[in-house]
């Protein structure tokens, strides 16, 4: 397979380092998410102009829940903020958003701001968003196997027809194609139960810079080192 002929349709990041990154500079773990936010935002513009047709970010884990109660209420009053100020951003620039992930983990309120978000970006074509909210992969894949379960039992599918492709229809995902790309910030080297069934061919790439220091030039670099590589897809060369 030619390197040149790598065609980039999906890049997913974990946006790791926020915190580290608030130690490191004196500052509360608040406040390192919020530049994290201010940096999402700039790479989701950046992967509009490199016309990129899918972005996704892991942005708060099912683990997550797990954190001091102080940075999970954090989190969260960070992303009602978000949600309801980038709002008018992303219908201005024709992105469609999609939340992926657990939602029966988030407030109320938040779920009804992911709703209006999704509602009034539906039509939208430029950027296809995904936030990864409240999400872990091997939950996705629990759900999605409870489901097709459920399926098997009512006769709407029989188990010979189950194959990868149809199965993929139970994710959070369906309809989304696999990433191409996953990006990592932080210097840490593992996908931490983000995608775990989309990424089995994706090309990894891992940065040692904190999240809210990554920029445009961190992402083309990136973007570049991606074209450079050769993808088989489990084939032979």
């Amino acid at each position: 397979m030619n390197k040149m002929n790598n065609n980039l349709m999906h890049v997913a990041i974990i946006m790791d380092g926020n915190g580290r990154w608030a130690k490191k500079n004196g500052m509360p773990i608040a406040f390192g998410h919020k530049q994290g936010a201010e940096v999402a935002r700039k790479i989701i513009i950046a992967s509009l102009k490199m016309k990129i047709p899918y972005l996704t970010l892991y942005t708060f884990s099912s683990e997550n829940r797990n954190r001091h109660e102080d940075e999970v209420r954090d989190l969260m009053d960070l992303l009602r903020i978000y949600l309801s100020n980038e709002l008018p951003m992303l219908i201005e620039y024709g992105i469609k958003v999609k939340v992926i992930g657990n939602r029966f983990m988030l407030p109320g309120d938040i779920c009804n701001l992911i709703d209006e978000c999704e509602n009034k970006t539906k039509m939208n074509t430029a950027l296809n968003l995904q936030i990864a909210i409240g999400y872990g992969g091997r939950e996705e894949i629990l759900n999605a196997q409870k489901r097709l379960c459920r399926d098997i039992i009512s006769g709407k599918i029989k188990e010979q027809e189950i194959t990868e492709v149809n199965f993929s229809n139970y994710l959070y995902t369906a309809g989304i194609p696999d990433p191409d790309l996953l990006i990592r910030t932080s210097g840490e080297c593992r996908v931490s139960n983000f995608l775990l069934w989309q990424i089995a061919y994706t090309e990894l790439y891992f940065s040692k810079v904190l999240w809210p220091d990554f920029n445009r030039t961190h992402f083309s670099r990136a973007v570049n080192n991606f074209y450079k590589r050769e993808r088989r897809y489990g084939l032979s060369k």
